[in-house]
């Protein structure tokens, strides 16, 4: 496919966008977009937008938003819902543009593909760090999301970058290293066309080779696809489940399977839960023409960057009659971590208004993240707390959450729970 055939294709699907019904109007707020120059770093020249709403918290999130081809940041501003979102929910939105030839994005080269290997991710990670440095944003929230060639960049920055960032959503993206090029070009059809096809353990050492040496927590991904994609096909919603799924060390067999609208079919991986290691959703029926009306909330809820992500409540627990829970511990193990599934069954006849839930786990075992659940402290003797959404649980019922830690090499189970005081089965 040629160049100009690509970025006809590409405009099209931008201004499928449009009749979408995506272009929103800015954001009705006094805070607005502006460009940062001298960033960092930044070896292919890439131009920095910038959204820090107002109010904005002492240690904000931050959001990495990456445009299509022949976008530009300040069009995925206004064309998406993001900024909106953070308005609401407060965190900081970092829009980069690519200045080459069709506004694409580096997916493609060798420096692309490895951490700190050169050309457009590490001038992106610059501009992470900027604003972490400038207005002293959370590292540990630190995320990114993108369409098409953004999606594809989505990808990327998570295989390149674990260490920076926590979770990303890819719109219409291809796996990390699929559009792998060596003869100095940018497109790569096969890819593109859904033809690439490789094992889940060949897609996860790909991840895995571009920061030889990596061993802390790896990203969570959602993904995003239209059956009828006819410029990055279908096929390559398979692929990366196949790849992060590896990389998460969890089967290729979703904890839960549901159609939350009209049209998707949602699958997540790893847990049940709305942060669960991997999540994908396919769209029935749709093109290159995403993320669509209600979908970035979705992408926010995923991050745990809505209301419903926060800390629990500070209220005492209810504590449970005396042998009245059961707890169900399922682990996913690799060479040098694991993935916990934790379900707390409320086997009583009274209700719980929150929970609190102790373990002690075995020596050389060191929590690196969680969702669904605040954990603390992360060795020894832990303790997991609902979050403001899951407080509740009605007899009969279960709540469930999920972590994912180190290992020095034993991967035993914890030997005894504790809910809100009281041991359980």
């Amino acid at each position: 496919m040629k160049l100009k055939a690509r970025i006809v294709s590409a405009m099209i699907a931008a201004a499928a966008l449009v009749t979408a019904g995506l272009i929103t109007a800015p954001p009705a707020a006094s805070a607005q977009l502006t460009e940062v120059t001298g960033f960092g770093t930044n070896p292919s020249s890439l131009r920095m937008h910038l959204y820090v709403p107002d109010g904005v918290p002492a240690r904000p999130a931050v959001l990495v938003a990456v445009h299509y081809c022949t976008g530009s940041g300040p069009a995925f501003y206004s064309g998406t819902e993001f900024a909106s979102l953070a308005d609401r929910y407060k965190f900081v939105v970092i829009y980069p543009s690519a200045t080459r030839s069709g506004s694409c994005f580096d997916v493609s080269s060798p420096q692309a593909l490895r951490h700190d290997g050169g050309s457009d991710p590490v001038g992106i990670v610059s501009m992470v760090r900027y604003v972490q440095q400038r207005y002293n944003a959370d590292p540990a929230r630190t995320f990114v999301t993108g369409a098409s060639s953004g999606g594809m960049m989505t990808n990327v920055l998570l295989g390149d970058y674990p260490d920076v960032f926590k979770a990303g959503a890819a719109f219409m993206g291809v796996p990390f290293a699929c559009f792998a090029t060596t003869d100095g070009s940018s497109w790569n059809s096969a890819c593109a066309n859904g033809q690439v096809t490789k094992t889940p353990q060949q897609w996860g050492d790909l991840v895995r080779g571009a920061y030889p040496g990596y061993s802390g927590a790896r990203p969570r991904m959602q993904t995003w696809h239209g059956t009828e994609d006819a410029t990055l096909r279908y096929p390559n919603f398979q692929e990366q489940i196949k790849q992060w799924t590896n990389v998460h060390g969890l089967s290729q067999t979703p904890s839960l399977t549901d159609q939350p609208r009209s049209g998707w079919t949602r699958t997540r991986y790893g847990s049940t839960g709305t942060m669960a290691p991997v999540e994908a959703i396919s769209i029935q029926g749709v093109g290159h023409s995403l993320p669509q009306s209600g979908m970035a909330a979705a992408v926010i809820d995923f991050f745990g960057l809505s209301e419903g992500g926060g800390p629990g409540p500070t209220t005492s627990p209810t504590p449970p009659p005396t042998g009245a829970c059961r707890v169900t511990y399922t682990m996913s193990t690799w060479n040098t971590g694991f993935t916990a599934a934790v379900t707390i069954a409320n086997t009583s006849t009274t209700q719980l208004s929150s929970w609190s839930l102790a373990f002690t786990l075995p020596a050389g075992q060191t929590v690196t993240s969680a969702w669904n659940a605040t954990l603390s402290p992360t060795t020894g003797q832990v303790t997991a707390r609902n979050v403001t959404y899951n407080g509740t649980v009605a007899p009969g019922a279960s709540a469930s959450f999920g972590f994912q830690a180190t290992h020095g090499g034993n991967t035993s189970p914890p030997s005894a729970f504790t809910l809100n005081g009281t041991a359980c089965s």
